[in-house]
């Protein structure tokens, strides 16, 4: 009998707290939802996607802003006003963010700083310095040149000079003593750079050099390595040159610059000859220190963005109905 009542005890109690689920259940039907995260428009959604970004570019920034105990690299870049300057300078900034001790040098062919390069650094999140120096008409390559014919960047490279000499000579104690172990390297804004490259000449002594992929005509162009020392080059192209070597694959040490007043780039050299007219100030051939695991490994390549087609964009501009002038490209 009282295993009876038990029983009918437990399937009461059972039977009471289903229903009054089932109740919970229906009222909670009636209920309007807290639906807000789902019904973000996308304006909303790209707004909160862009303030994470800023949040996450603010953490590597400070991250990086921690590793105050490795020389410095000042990176020299040329640029001038073209449809994809500041596609280049976008590609080439999102890789300076991500190396700790960089202070980018941008030098504008122009008569002044332009807006577009000054705003765009002003908001890259980046230590800079902004230059500017105009090519003399000239130096120029007119519309048709080869892009080969005359060398480019000359007067430009030589204005970064000129700017890190005057900040050496006033410089003075911690800082005169850093510049001593800084290292400087010249990156155009159309290359594609690894990240290991700026480890790899960070602790350069005189002038370190390395591979460069997709130059000259050939996959890759290299110095040659014997027993730790650079003994020629492996290139396709004029090997007898002084130092047969792209813009791209050397970086000097700041100390070797500023005791070298007379080390700057010759605007008139001939083709080809451009980082022999520099160099030939610096170093010799035994100088040389061989980094990328004694020049076998390609960390920097020659990529050059192909020029856009405006053919439908001047057809449209011929009918007045070219695009905004307006909006930044």
């Amino acid at each position: 009998m009282r295993m009876r009542l038990r029983l009918k005890t437990v399937f009461v109690l059972y039977f009471m707290v289903s229903l009054l689920g089932l109740i919970y259940a229906l009222m909670q039907l009636g209920q309007r939802c807290d639906c807000r995260g789902h019904a973000m428009s996308k304006d909303q959604q790209i707004s909160q996607l862009r303030g994470e970004l800023q949040k996450l570019q603010e953490h590597i920034k400070t991250e990086l802003s921690k590793k105050t105990d490795v020389p410095k690299i000042y990176v020299i870049t040329p640029t001038y006003a073209r449809l994809v300057q500041k596609a280049e300078l976008t590609r080439l900034s999102h890789t300076f963010l991500h190396v700790p001790q960089l202070h980018w040098i941008v030098v504008e062919d122009a008569p002044q700083p332009t807006p577009l390069v000054t705003d765009f650094l002003a908001a890259s999140g980046l230590t800079y310095a902004h230059l500017h120096k105009l090519t003399p008409k000239d130096r120029k390559l007119q519309e048709g040149d080869p892009s080969w014919l005359k060398p480019r960047g000359a007067e430009q490279r030589n204005e970064g000079l000129r700017w890190l000499r005057e900040m050496g000579a006033a410089a003075e104690g911690k800082e005169a003593a850093a510049l001593e172990e800084a290292v400087v390297y010249f990156a155009d804004d159309d290359n594609t750079y690894s990240l290991q490259l700026f480890e790899e000449m960070r602790y350069t002594y005189r002038v370190s050099v390395w591979p460069v992929g997709l130059v000259g005509g050939m996959k890759f162009e290299r110095p040659v390595v014997e027993d730790g020392k650079v003994v020629r080059f492996h290139t396709g192209w004029h090997p007898n040159r002084p130092f047969p070597i792209d813009m791209a694959g050397f970086a000097v040490s700041l100390r070797l610059i500023l005791t070298n007043p007379q080390a700057r780039f010759d605007g008139d050299a001939q083709m080809g000859f451009l980082e022999s007219s520099f160099l030939q100030h610096l170093v010799t051939m035994d100088d040389f220190e061989p980094k990328a695991d004694l020049c076998t490994k390609v960390l920097v390549w020659h990529t050059r963005t192909e020029k856009p087609k405006m053919k439908r964009e001047d057809a449209l501009q011929k009918q007045g109905l070219g695009s905004d002038p307006d909006v930044e490209v």
